[in-house]
C-alpha cells in the first residue's frame, strides 16, 4: 500500500477514563505517524488478553494520554517502512525481512485499524502461519516459550500445577510443559474444561468449584506437592500455593484474574527454601537475539502442529463485542484465546 492510499483516519477502540467495560467507546481517530523508526501496520486481527482489561481498569498506569486505544498485540500487513537510516542499515533489520505487504504480529495498541510501531517490536509472520493464527498466539504463545524456558524449565516426571489450565495461556503452558515429560496438574472450573485440558497433556484435572485445590494436589502427589505452580489467577489462589508447593519449589505469578497479590515477608520462602517470581514476558525478549531466537521456536512449534493454538471466538470490530471481550474474558467461561477481527 502506498502512503497516499493509507486513510487520513481509522476506527478505534479506546476509553476517555478508567472504568468496567462500559468506558470503553468507539473514536474516529487520525491514522498514526510512525516516527522514522517505526512500520506503520494494518492489522487484520488483534488479540484479547487480561493485561487489557488491567489498562482498562487503571491497575496499570496510563502514559499513553486520552483516548486511550486498548489493546497489547495484533496481526496485519505493512503499510509503511522505517525511513531512518540507521535503522534500514541495522543488521537485524536487515535480516528481518520486512517488506510492504509483509506479514507481521506486533505489539502495540490493537483495538485499531492501523498502529504504528518500533520495528523491534514487529515480528515477520512465516507465509505458512495466518494472521489470525499470528495473533492469537503472539502475547501467549511467546509469554508460555518463554515462561518454561526461563521462568522454571519443568523436567521429566515433575509435577507441575497450572492453574486456570483451560485459559488460553494456560492451555499452551500444560502443552509445553507435558511436551518436556512434566506431569501437569490442571485447575478449571468445569468437566467440559477440564476434558479440554486433559486433550492437551494434563494428567491431572481439579474442578476447583467442588474440590478443594490444596488437598487434591496433596492426595495426588503422595503429600510430597509440586516442584513448580504456574498461577494467573492470583489474589484468590495465592496463599494455597504455599500450602502444596513442595520443598525447593518454585511459584511463578503470570497474572492477576482475581486481583493482584498481597505483599508478603521473603521469610515467608524460608519455610520450604522455596523460590517466588513475577517475569514479564518482554524482559525474555528485550534484545533482537533473544527475540529471533524464541519468535523461531514459536514458529517452529506452530508450524509443526507442536503447539494447538485454540481460539474460543472470534469476535467482530464493534462496540457491542468488543465491550463482550472485557466481559467474557474475566467470566472464566471461555476455553483458549479470544480474538478481535479487525479487517
Amino acid at each position: 500500500m502506498s502512503t497516499t492510499s493509507i486513510p487520513e483516519t481509522m476506527r478505534a477502540f479506546a476509553i476517555p477514563k478508567h472504568g468496567d467495560a462500559s468506558v470503553i467507546e468507539e473514536f474516529i481517530l487520525p491514522v498514526p505517524k510512525p516516527a522514522p523508526s517505526e512500520l506503520l501496520v494494518k492489522l487484520e486481527y488483534g488479540g484479547i488478553n487480561f493485561i487489557d482489561t488491567y489498562q482498562r481498569q487503571g491497575l496499570y498506569p496510563n502514559k499513553a494520554g486520552w483516548p486511550m486505544i486498548l489493546g497489547s498485540e495484533g496481526a496485519g500487513s505493512i503499510v509503511q517502512l522505517p525511513t531512518d537510516p540507521e535503522v534500514l542499515n541495522d543488521p537485524w533489520f536487515k535480516s528481518s525481512g520486512f517488506k510492504l505487504g509483509g506479514k507481521v504480529a506486533v505489539r502495540g495498541r490493537s483495538y485499531a485499524e492501523y498502529t504504528s510501531v518500533p520495528w523491534t517490536l514487529a515480528y515477520p509472520v512465516p507465509e505458512t502461519v495466518s494472521t489470525r493464527t499470528a495473533a492469537a498466539v503472539l502475547t501467549q504463545g511467546l509469554t508460555a516459550l518463554t515462561f518454561v524456558s526461563e521462568a522454571y524449565a519443568p523436567k521429566q516426571g515433575e509435577w507441575i500445577l497450572v492453574h486456570t489450565a483451560a485459559g488460553g495461556l494456560g492451555l499452551l503452558i500444560t502443552q509445553l510443559a507435558s511436551a518436556l515429560g512434566a506431569k501437569v496438574i490442571g485447575t478449571t472450573s468445569s468437566e467440559e474444561k477440564a476434558k479440554i485440558a486433559k486433550e492437551n497433556g494434563a494428567t491431572e484435572m481439579i474442578i476447583y468449584t467442588k474440590e478443594d485445590t490444596v488437598a487434591r494436589v496433596l492426595e495426588i502427589t503422595g503429600g510430597e506437592g509440586v516442584h513448580a505452580v504456574f498461577d494467573g489467577v492470583g489474589k484468590d489462589t495465592w496463599e494455597g500455593n504455599f500450602k502444596l508447593i513442595c520443598r525447593k519449589g518454585t511459584i511463578v505469578s503470570i497474572g492477576n484474574a482475581s486481583g493482584p497479590v498481597e505483599p508478603f515477608a521473603p521469610l515467608k520462602l524460608m519455610e520450604k527454601n522455596l523460590k517466588v517470581c513475577r517475569p514479564t514476558v518482554f524482559n525474555y525478549v528485550a534484545t533482537p537475539e533473544e527475540s529471533a531466537k524464541y519468535f523461531k521456536e514459536l514458529w517452529d512449534l506452530v508450524c509443526q502442529g507442536k503447539l494447538n493454538v485454540r481460539v474460543h471466538k472470534e469476535y467482530p470490530f464493534t462496540l457491542e463485542d468488543v465491550q463482550s471481550t472485557h466481559r467474557d474474558i474475566v467470566g472464566r467461561s471461555t476455553v483458549g484465546k479470544l480474538i478481535l477481527k479487525i479487517a
